[in-house]
């Protein structure tokens, strides 16, 4: 009878405490060579001396429902610029008896985004259900139909507006991107020169000079009795600016897809149309993934600009809380928590492309 072999005690020897877990850890990353070290100890007293006064006043020694007059005798901060004026910051001048409306199309963004945040969760009926949302938000927050009362869109303002503006914007600016870089690469002439002469003439200028000339000199070349809507031609503005960025950043994608993937293609006989649909563009938006979502990411916080055009969007609307003689001296309270809502939504769509290049990578 065999006796099984034992093993030795080096095969039951664990790691050292030291290269595994928390210590591992921070010895791998943090303390891996003199030079880090010490960086890591000066970021800790810097901490260590930023962070409890820091915590004291936004916690400890704040007021959140208190007037103004109270918190300007206390020592921490003043919540109550926020919590007491929620409803004006998040919705602005909306009638104040139908902000469910707008508060309705901002769960619905925000709820249909957290859904799509995983990939494997894709379908025709949830591309639907983003269809049927810009449907129920087209009806409710202009009114008029379905007995609701009608609000001029001059009155959207607030966290609504920041939403729908970045939304649309977003949505509109990155097909029309991929078709200006697809331009761009045609063989025929005339539609590569007009891509060019848009995508740089575009990229040449800042977003405040397109916002400047939607609002005040678009008009002028309107014929006499005819105006369009100011938002309008701030997501126009906004639309036309992010497509000229994400097209050179769609190019860059194509151009880096081998020869041999379009020479293997248009061997199989594919249209010009099936070829991009099929073969090239799956791959090249794959590989931009990270520039494009950093420029969609960069618009998103560029639509708080149109308050230079006037439009009262989440800034704006903060803006004018502070401009309450009772809140004055505030605003650090009041832009931290505006700073916190843009850093939800900016993180969310980071986030939401980390995991799709990884279900892409399978």
């Amino acid at each position: 009878m065999e006796v099984p072999l034992q093993p030795s005690g080096t095969d039951t020897v664990k790691p050292p405490a030291t290269s595994v877990g928390i210590l591992g850890w921070m010895r791998k990353n943090l303390f891996n060579s003199v030079f880090n070290s010490v960086l890591t100890i000066v970021a800790l007293i810097v901490f260590a001396r930023i962070i409890p006064p820091f915590v004291q006043w936004a916690l400890f020694d704040s007021l959140w429902t208190s007037t103004g007059a109270a918190c300007k005798e206390a020592d921490g901060a003043c919540w109550s610029v926020v919590t007491n004026n929620l409803r004006f910051i998040l919705f602005g001048f909306y009638p104040y008896d139908q902000q469910w409306r707008p508060l309705c199309c901002v769960t619905l963004i925000v709820g249909l985004f957290l859904y799509t945040g995983k990939p494997s969760r894709w379908s025709k009926g949830l591309a639907a259900a983003w269809g049927m949302s810009l449907v129920a938000m087209g009806i409710l927050m202009p009114g008029g139909i379905l007995g609701l009362e009608p609000v001029e869109p001059a009155r959207w303002s607030g966290i609504s507006l920041t939403l729908l503006l970045s939304l649309f914007g977003l949505t509109a600016a990155y097909p029309l991107g991929v078709l200006l870089a697809l331009g761009r690469r045609s063989r025929l002439p005339a539609i590569k020169v007009m891509s060019v002469l848009y995508i740089e003439l575009i990229r040449g200028v800042p977003l405040i000079s397109m916002l400047f000339m939607a609002s005040v000199m678009f008009p002028l070349f309107l014929p006499e009795g005819i105006t369009v809507n100011k938002i309008l031609r701030a997501q126009a503005a906004i639309i036309l600016f992010t497509a000229a960025y994400i097209a050179e950043v769609v190019r860059g994608g194509l151009q880096a897809i081998p020869r041999g993937q379009y020479e293997a293609a248009e061997s199989l006989g594919l249209t010009y149309y099936q070829k991009m649909r099929l073969i090239i563009l799956p791959q090249a938006l794959k590989i931009v993934i990270p520039p494009t979502v950093s420029i969609l990411i960069s618009a998103f916080k560029d639509t708080s600009l149109v308050v230079i055009i006037g439009l009262f969007d989440l800034l704006k609307t903060t803006q004018v809380t502070l401009s309450n003689p009772e809140w004055m001296g505030f605003s650090a309270e009041a832009f931290l928590f505006i700073a916190v809502l843009y850093f939800l939504g900016c993180f969310s769509m980071s986030n939401f492309s980390r995991r799709l290049e990884k279900v892409l990578a399978r």
